[in-house]
């Protein structure tokens, strides 16, 4: 069910009457440095630490979206590698479909996301010279086949990361953790407005509230008889 932006605030404001000062300072501190900007994309991840790994690095990167696409493998969370990061980010799965990577690519699109494909190619961008105006959701495919022909072909620009010696490519969970430390820094450096807006703060801040409070779901439908 859908509310409205004052009920929202209402409830967010209830919500937070079950939560330490220590922890509502922190969530203040927190949502400031978030971003949706920048986005992550991953493609068909199947080892559970690396994937865990990377929702680690988002978290500490101030990445809130990351977009999961199963199309042969399941997107597993490993919690001695997350170290519980999941609970503060915004996952959105794509499972349900013949071809999900375009369900993805078509759903940011539509929201104002250029589609950066991690990708060693002929007009690569380097790390520090992608343009950051536009919004980004940078795709990242598995370590064995890499990034899918349909997600390159709906690319709008492809990104690479230098290597100087004989391996072929970083896993991805280092790769992630070099592009978003590099980008985020950038973004946060630049006169570009990548702050969360004032409802987008809300949506986010009730569901860390959720994901705090005991039994929150008892919590929050006791507050929704007494408004009804």
């Amino acid at each position: 069910m859908e509310y409205g932006a004052g009920y929202k605030k209402r409830l967010l404001k209830h919500l937070m009457g079950f939560i330490t000062e220590e922890r509502k300072t922190r969530f203040s501190e927190v949502i400031q440095n978030r971003t949706r900007h920048i986005s992550i994309v991953l493609e068909d991840i199947y080892q559970p630490h690396n994937a865990s790994a990377v929702l680690r690095t988002c978290d500490l990167t101030g990445i809130q979206d990351v977009h999961i696409i199963e199309n042969k493998n399941e997107y597993n969370i490993n919690p001695e590698v997350a170290l519980g990061s999941s609970k503060w980010l915004s996952l959105k799965k794509y499972n349900d479909g013949e071809n999900n990577t375009i369900s993805a690519i078509n759903a940011l699109k539509d929201n104002g996301y250029k589609i950066v494909a991690t990708t060693p190619h002929k007009q690569s961008y380097d790390l520090t010279d992608i343009p950051l105006d536009n919004k980004l959701a940078i795709i990242f495919g598995t370590e064995l086949t890499g990034i899918s022909d349909i997600a390159i072909n709906e690319s709008d620009s492809f990104l690479r990361i230098p290597m100087y010696g004989f391996t072929e490519s970083y896993n991805i969970s280092v790769s992630a953790a070099l592009t978003l430390y590099t980008l985020s820094q950038r973004l946060r450096s630049s006169e570009i407005n990548w702050r969360l807006n004032e409802s987008d703060k809300t949506d986010i801040l009730l569901e860390w509230s959720r994901n705090s409070v005991s039994r929150s779901e008892v919590v929050e439908k006791h507050f929704r008889d007494m408004n009804s």
